[in-house]
């Protein structure tokens, strides 16, 4: 659970080092003015979309830092990362995948969904 009062303290301490007002800071992130407002006030408390676009716009912003106030801020783990994430391999030609005819107390895979760091996701379907 959100400790309302604390959540708005680090808010502001985030505001505050990247040396913008809650209005810009509102725009950063892409939410209306009145809800930054209203959390700073603790009127409302951050929904999950709120604080994944503070994390995906700040990434210096830990979540469970922001959440719980356990961490560090600023994270010193973005310069660790930047050095070793390796390129990834190019993904290789589509394959055409045998299909052995499917019993009916057999599993088969329909669709694979992998979410990304950053929020992103890619979706894979087999065609039936």
């Amino acid at each position: 659970m959100i400790n309302t009062p604390e959540f708005s303290k680090r808010l502001e301490k985030v505001i505050q080092y990247y040396g913008e007002s809650a209005s810009s800071f509102a725009d950063n992130i892409g939410v209306q003015r009145s809800s930054i407002s209203h959390i700073l006030s603790g009127r409302n408390k951050p929904s999950l979309d709120f604080v994944m676009k503070v994390l995906t716009t700040y990434p210096e912003v830990e979540l469970y830092w922001l959440l719980n106030g356990k961490g560090h801020f600023p994270s010193n783990k973005t310069e660790q990362k930047i050095e070793t994430i390796k390129p990834a391999a190019p993904l290789p030609e589509e394959k055409v995948i045998e299909k052995k005819p499917a019993s009916k107390s057999e599993k088969s895979i329909t669709r694979i969904v992998i979410f990304y760091s950053d929020g992103s996701f890619e979706n894979f379907e087999t065609n039936k």
